[in-house]
């Protein structure tokens, strides 16, 4: 598109990626900026990553919308109502929601605020945080839900909202509505066009940005386009909004049905690109309104456009072919584009200005001089600064300067700088000049002002001339202008030394800083050292010699100085510095400042100076501290420590971490022997480092100095964390040494570590006046033993009460067993058991008793634990056994008694009284079921254990003892006697326990005990006499519910009988169970549910039809009697039961009855199996009634699609046509295929007539051969598939002014040419075919293919008319296909013109040399200098011999400068001798050559013509032949 001031190209191919066509379109694919584009796909979601060379991505996720943010990887996911945001970078998920109503529409506005819009309003959703979905505003009423949302901005300040929409327009047009929404304001403006952007602008003359609505304006009622520019959002203080008139869009008028779907704004240039639905791009200049462009780029939609920000272009995507467009702006072309095609000087001036671009320097020049010489001074400044860099020039500046100033008006240039100022930056030369008129007015100020505004290009030149006025200014200058030299002298001007270096280094510039050290160092020492410190500290090192340096400084005494420098320049504790670094510190301890001295060694920075050496000056300055730390001689630090009173004892301790183990163990015993002073100390240091000296040598140093108090307090310090055995006894003894009992009775409590056996033996023998720590040793490694016999026989009896009632009473069992063995006082015995009283344990108490025969001792103890209201077992197990013994009311005592363990007492009593064993196995409740039957059993007490039985209703146990025992192995029959014990119990059940109980809970279980037992004979005569014979279960439901299921399982036949005699048992639970495949009598069931549906038996009505309902499945599901169903339904007439009946009527494919049914229960429920078994059955007729029920409840797609289709089969098209032009929810399209695939095409017509699919259409009027109508249909439908069955279809039926109609539609596609012509030619009609692609050439878009196919045409049936149509349409043909034609056909001449006008001479001369018809001598000597095989023209001169010997003269005039002459003499030769003489005139006119070849035939011919003259002419002249051979002749 070259001249043109947009650039276009086809980027990519989304189809060629393999995203099918069907994704590509509105909603399924987004392209939110340069970096993505998501297309959604039945089963996946695919990403197209554009940074990356369109790497695709797909990703197994079935959604219905994805979107990617413009600037990050965040993918947002749409299903249904369910919204997510997925980091792709993170793999991981944001967050999501769920939306009240569906999204219709959604797009990021930003990189993290995702737009969404539903039906009513619209929200903005954020990325970040937590947030739910925020509503910014409701949907005006002009942009409703009928309205098709395509576009959504927001502003670039976040406060205005523009949300664009399309929607169905008059006379199949399309409007377009938009709402501007104010987010302060919370108002809204509705708009009507269809395309709207926001945009930030840099308007002239403005200083603050303009925020813009860029949008397109189309009314209804107005047929013009118009474009719309005007500024929102301004504070109304800083002046009026910037708004331009509105301009027209020139819409060209083939598209007046045309409109916009989207405005892209390019912010780099400040143009707006507006895209219409087909497919043309209008190009605007925002800050004019004008429109600059507008071209065609493609016949498809483009349906998602973004834009480019790095370059401004755009991109979009058309719909299903998923071409991805790129459309920009051509800058070179674009003010030549302005100036020679628009016409508009001052739209290219401001364009040029604006964005810098080429193409108006001549008319800013003429520009500049008319404005010059009008006096218009400041327009021509405003003129050069809007011009970029076409005026800025010297010449320029030299002009105004020229002008001389009016009265009362500033310079003319100065008020060109000034200019230039508000509009940008000054050039070098324009700083320069500026600046020498305001410096020489004193007015550094503004100078400065422009400096820090950037608005002067700084130069040495420039700094120069602010040197003299204001050396900082000039600094600043020569740092922008990169001028080193300069910029050092500055520094040193101002004093700033430090500053030389650094800017010396980065910028890369040398200099001789010795000499300038030297001379600093006598004038400005504070100078030098800062000089010094810069040079020595630069980056890559030091750039001077550091010691040479100090010793200059020390030369003149300056410690001062000398030692800040070092302290610089030895800051990064090199080892090469070594002697340096120990200068530095003598100097200082030497001189008189040993505080330096001790500063820089506290800091640490120096490390590699003469410890040795300094130790010693540290020690003769009296710095103890310092100098032990530079010693490493134990001798050394001894003789420093003895100076240990005057350091710091933080130090002290310190200090022994520096030292190893056999120098800490010295100094520390060093330390000791002089004496108490230096204990304190020594026990923090064994403190601190005992786990690195040992806590044995540390007790060994203490111990030698005999220092037990200092030992004490060390070992306390530790003892608590220390895991050594010696430690804690160590501890316990210095402790007990001290007097300290507490401590050591705190350690012999707490500690684990000690050794037990050692601390009790010292502990023994110490025979310490409190023996607590004793105690508590014993107590917890279990030598009671030995303490009982230990305190007994010291007399310490007081400590033994002590012991057990306040250490340990567990222990008490134990005391008093050794007390026992050591014959004490049975009264001291009794009286410590009283003061333990329940702290005691009771069972290793009663155990140690009865092991020495004292149990009965432990009556007054056992009975003060009970008084107390101790429920401990093991008490009263004891009191028991006593109670038992004593025979003392034992059977009241294992009644009543509670807390006693019937498994212990049991066992007791069974070898004293059996009797009393029962009661106290009865007494477990459940735990001693098997002891208590057995002995049961035992000793005959069958009543007892039956009446125990029914009271304990334990299935489990009643099947123990009612079960029959399989006989043993090798026996025939079970055990006689068990079988005689079993018999006994039953018969005590069934006589005495049962018929005694009055608890039907009893009674129940007693009867699910028999069946388990299969006793059912008994167990019917039981209940029998229970129930029907009269007593107070009679109406027990349990009772009642279990005969009728013992009569089910064991006597069917009595079930009925019981039916009808029991009123009060679980209907629905014995119905069921009676109905099941176990017992199948479904008679008894049905009797069941007959009965309770009536309403003495069941009073809620609901309830009495559920009953109905279970009654009719028993009759269908089970018995499978439809009949006596059917009347049982017509007898209630409830609506559930039909309900049922319709649906087994179904399942039984009785689709008629079926319907009648769910009419009659008025249940559409099962819709979709009536008109699946309607449609099998084809009774339509049957099943309108009932679709009709179905839609007055039910709002169903099937409903209203199978209601059209019967009333299509039963041929009521009236109702038909009344019933789609109405409100419904069918799938008109579908049955309107299916109606048409079963040619109903009356009905289908009328379905695909409602619904505007004029393609269906056109094919039902062709089958019900209404061709006209069908023309019509096609042209409403205007598809290129419609019109080529609406041809072929009005051909075949001889319709050829409307077949002709239809065919110029469909050739208008070059795909589909070939159709038309193998149809037309098929059946004969080639006049009819060729005038078709006649009237075809008047098509307004005609293509090539039809004037090359009206050729190929005229080739076979009007061949006179081939060789005009090459002429005239030439331009337009496919040549080689014409050209194939004509061959066959034979037409040489039009074939010759083809090629010749295709500049084909080879293929030309071939055809004139093959057919003599196709000859013509003009034409052929045309086209053999064009040939590019050079062999065609020697096979011409062959040619030309052979068929035209009389023009072969003029075919060499035209080949002589293309020809080898040689060659084609030996042609003439070979052809015969006549031949050389018809080329003598060409000879001749070649001889000039003076060719051997050309020369020997002339001279030859000469001979043979006896023209002596010429002969002796042509010897003399060409003298190139063989003269010996000629002499010869």
């Amino acid at each position: 598109m070259a001249g043109v001031p947009v650039v276009f190209s086809e980027v990519l191919n989304l189809q060629q990626l393999g995203i099918p066509e069907t994704s590509i379109k509105h909603g399924l694919t987004t392209m939110e900026s340069d970096r993505w584009i998501v297309s959604v796909e039945p089963t996946q979601v695919t990403l197209v990553d554009l940074q990356n060379q369109a790497q695709v991505t797909r990703r197994p996720i079935k959604a219905e919308a994805a979107i990617m943010t413009p600037a990050t990887n965040i993918l947002a996911l749409r299903s249904g109502k369910m919204i997510q945001m997925f980091n792709l970078d993170t793999k991981s998920k944001l967050k999501s929601h769920d939306v009240d109503s569906p999204i219709v529409y959604w797009k990021w506005t930003s990189a993290t605020n995702l737009a969404l819009v539903t039906a009513a309003s619209v929200y903005h959703w954020s990325s970040e945080g937590t947030s739910a979905p925020v509503k910014m505003f409701e949907r005006h009423a002009t942009i409703g839900a009928n309205t098709q949302i395509i576009n959504y901005q927001v502003s670039p300040d976040q406060k205005w909202c523009l949300l664009g929409g399309i929607s169905a327009g008059a006379g199949g047009g399309v409007n377009g509505n938009m709402q501007l929404y104010s987010a302060d304001k919370k108002v809204s403006q509705p708009l009507q066009g269809h395309a709207g952007a926001f945009c930030m602008v840099n308007l002239p003359g403005r200083d603050d940005p303009a925020q813009l609505l860029v949008f397109h304006e189309k009314k209804v009622d107005d047929p013009g386009h118009k474009l719309f520019v005007m500024e929102v959002g301004r504070d109304p203080s800083k002046g009026a909004p910037h708004r331009l008139p509105p301009t027209a869009i020139p819409v060209p008028a083939e598209a007046a049905s045309d409109f916009p779907v989207s405005m892209v704004i390019d912010a780099k240039d400040d143009v707006a690109f507006l895209l219409s639905k087909m497919g043309f791009v209008y190009m605007f200049d925002i800050p004019s309104g004008k429109t600059m462009f507008r071209t065609r780029i493609t016949q498809e939609t483009v349906f998602v456009t973004c834009a480019q920000e790095s370059t401004g272009a755009i991109f979009g995507i058309t719909v299903r072919s998923g071409k991805v467009l790129r459309i920009g702006l051509n800058g070179p072309n674009l003010v030549p584009y302005i100036v020679n095609t628009l016409r508009d000087t001052d739209l290219a001036i401001k364009v040029a200005g604006r964005l810098g671009l080429p193409g108006a320097e001549h008319l800013y020049t003429q520009e500049f001089e008319r404005l010059i010489g009008s006096g218009q001074v400041k327009e021509a400044a405003a003129l050069v600064a809007g011009s970029g860099t076409a005026l800025r020039t010297p010449e320029t500046i030299a002009r105004f300067q020229q002008i001389p100033a009016q009265p009362g008006a500033p310079q003319p240039v100065f008020q060109y700088f000034s200019t230039l100022l508000e509009n940008g930056k000054l050039n070098e030369q324009e700083s320069i000049e500026l600046a020498k008129p305001v410096l020489q007015q004193g007015r550094p100020q503004l100078m400065e002002k422009w400096l820090k505004d950037d608005k002067l290009a700084c130069s040495e030149q420039l700094g120069d001339l602010i040197m003299p006025v204001d050396t900082a200014m000039a600094l600043s200058v020569y740092l922008r202008s990169n001028c080193h030299p300069k910029a050092i002298q500055c520094f040193v001007q101002r004093g700033e030394y430090d500053k030389i270096v650094p800017y010396s280094t980065s910028v890369g510039y040398t200099m001789d800083y010795s000499s300038m050290l030297s001379q600093l160092l006598f004038s400005n020492p504070q100078g030098a050292l800062d000089l010094a410190k810069g040079l020595v500290s630069a980056e890559g090192g030091p750039l001077i010699d550091i010691q040479a340096t100090a010793e200059a400084f020390l030369s003149s005494n300056r410690v001062q100085e000398t030692t800040a420098f070092l302290l610089e320049a030895l800051k990064d504790n090199k080892e090469e510095h070594a002697y340096l670094q120990t200068k530095l510190l003598e100097i200082n301890l030497i001189g008189g400042a040993p505080q330096v001295a001790d500063a820089i060694m506290q800091n640490g920075i120096l490390t590699h100076y003469d410890r040795a050496h300094i130790g010693k000056l540290c020690e003769r300055a009296g710095m103890w501290q310092r100098a032990a730390e530079h010693y490493s001689d134990i001798n050394d630090i001894k003789r420093v420590f003895k100076n240990s009173h005057q350091m710091n004892p933080e130090f002290v301790v310190t200090y022994f971490g520096k030292l190893n183990r056999e120098q800490s163990i010295a100094l520390l015993k060093d330390m000791m022997s002089r004496g108490p002073s230096n204990m304190q100390v020594c026990v923090e240091v064994a403190k601190k480092y005992h786990e690195e000296l040992g806590a044995d040598e540390l007790v060994k140093v203490f111990e030698n100095a005999k220092a037990t108090e200092g030992l004490y307090y060390f070992l306390g310090a530790i003892v608590n964390f220390s895991e050594d055995a010696v430690v804690h006894f160590k501890y316990i003894q210095s402790a007990c040494m001290l007097g300290q009992f507490k401590e050591a009775e705190r350690v012999c409590r707490d500690s684990n570590i000690y050794n037990a056996e050692e601390v009790k033996t010292y502990l023994k023998n110490a025979k310490l006046p409190d023996p607590r720590p004793l105690i508590h040793v014993c107590d917890r490694y279990d030598f009671v033993d030995e303490l009982t016999e230990y305190l007994y026989l010291n007399s310490l009896l007081q400590y033994v009460e002590v012991y057990v009632t306040k250490v340990s009473p567990t222990k008490t069992p134990q005391v008093v067993g050794k007390l026992f063995d050591l014959g004490a006082n049975e009264d001291f015995t009794k009286r410590i058991l009283m003061a333990v009283g329940t702290a005691c344990p009771v069972e290793d108490m009663v155990e140690i008793a009865e092991t020495r025969n004292r149990l009965r001792m432990l009556q007054p103890w056992l009975e003060a634990r009970v008084a107390t209201g101790s429920t401990e077992p093991g008490t009263h197990n004891a009191l028991g056994k006593i109670y038992i013994q004593m025979n003392k009311d034992p059977k009241a005592f294992l009644t009543n008694n509670m807390f006693y363990e019937p498994k212990v007492l049991g066992p007791f009593c069974e070898s004293l009284d059996p009797s009393l064993a029962f009661v106290a196995y009865k007494k477990g409740a459940g735990e001693c079921d098997d002891e208590l039957v057995k002995i049961s059993f035992t000793h005959g007490l069958y009543r007892d254990l039956a009446r125990y039985l029914v009271e304990r209703q334990d299935l489990e146990l009643w099947s123990k003892v009612l079960t029959k025992e399989e006989p043993a192995e090798g026996e025939a029959e079970p055990d006689a006697e068990k079988e005689g014990q079993r018999r006994q119990l039953i018969d005590q059940v069934v006589e005495w326990a049962l018929p005694e109980s009055e608890s039907a809970d009893e009674v129940s279980c007693t009867v699910k005990a028999f069946m388990a037992a299969d006793l059912p004979g008994e167990l019917i005569t039981l209940l029998e006499r229970i129930i029907l014979q009269g007593s107070d279960f009679s109406d027990n439901k349990n009772l009642q519910n279990l005969l009728i299921l013992t009569a089910i399982r064991a006597d069917h036949t009595r079930v009925a009988g019981y039916i009808d005699q029991l009123d009060n048992f679980d209907a629905k639970d014995i119905a069921l169970i009676c109905v099941s495949e176990s017992h199948m009598l479904y008679e008894e069931g049905y009797s069941i549910y007959v009965k309770f549906a009536k309403p003495e038996f069941t009073v809620d009505k609901d309830e009495q039809v559920e009953m109905q309902v279970l009654a009719i499945g028993v009759l269908v599901d089970y018995m499978k009697d439809l009949d006596r169903a059917k009347g049982f339904a017509n007898q209630v007439d409830e609506k559930p039961v039909w309900s049922k009946l319709g649906c087994s009527q179904l399942e039984e494919k009785m689709a008629a009855e079926a319907i009648t049914s769910f009419i009659n229960a008025e249940d559409p429920s099962e819709y979709v199996k009536v008109c699946a078994e309607a449609n099998e059955a084809e009774i339509y007729t049957e099943l309108i009634p009932f679709l009709k029920m179905a839609r007055k409840s039910l709002q169903e797609n099937l409903l209203d699609t199978e209601l059209i289709y019967a009333y299509a089969k039963i041929g009521n098209l009236t109702d038909l046509e009344v019933f789609v032009n109405g409100p419904n929810v069918a799938n008109i399209q579908t049955v309107g295929d299916r109606l048409f695939s079963e040619s109903l095409f009356n009905a289908a017509k009328i379905l695909f007539k409602s619904i505007n699919n004029n393609s269906k259409l056109a094919l039902c009027h062709i089958h019900l051969e209404e061709y006209r109508e069908a023309v019509t249909a096609a042209t409403q439908a205007n598809n290129v598939s419609t019109w080529k069955q609406v041809c072929f279809a009005c051909l075949k039926a001889e319709e050829f002014r409307l077949a002709a109609t239809c065919g110029l539609e469909v050739i208008k596609y070059p795909d589909h040419v070939d159709d038309v012509v193998t149809h037309y030619s098929d059946l004969g009609y080639f006049d009819h075919l060729v005038s078709l692609f006649e009237q075809g050439l008047g098509l307004e878009d005609a293509h090539i293919g039809i004037f090359t196919e009206l050729g190929v045409l005229y080739t076979k049936h009007v061949p006179e008319k081939v060789m005009e149509h090459c002429k005239v349409f030439f331009s337009k043909l496919n040549v080689s296909k014409v050209v194939r034609a004509c061959e066959r056909a034979r037409l040489w001449s039009p074939s010759v013109y083809l090629y010749m006008a295709d500049k084909q001479a080879d293929s030309a001369v071939k055809v004139m040399t093959e057919h003599a018809s196709a000859f013509d001598n003009d034409q052929f000597l045309d086209a053999i200098v064009k040939v590019r095989n050079g062999e065609i023209m020697y096979k011409a001169v062959n040619f030309y011999l052979t068929m035209h010997p009389m023009l072969f003269t003029r075919l060499m005039e035209v080949l002589e400068e293309l020809v080898d002459h040689s060659r084609v003499v030996n042609q003439l030769r070979r052809t015969g001798d006549w031949a050389l003489q018809i080329g003598q005139t060409y000879l001749k006119a070649v001889q000039k050559d003076n060719l051997s070849a050309v020369n020997e035939a002339l001279n030859e011919l000469y001979i043979e013509d006896e023209d002596y003259e010429s002969l002796k002419k042509s010897i003399d002249k060409f003298q190139n032949f063989n003269m010996i051979a000629l002499a010869s002749k």
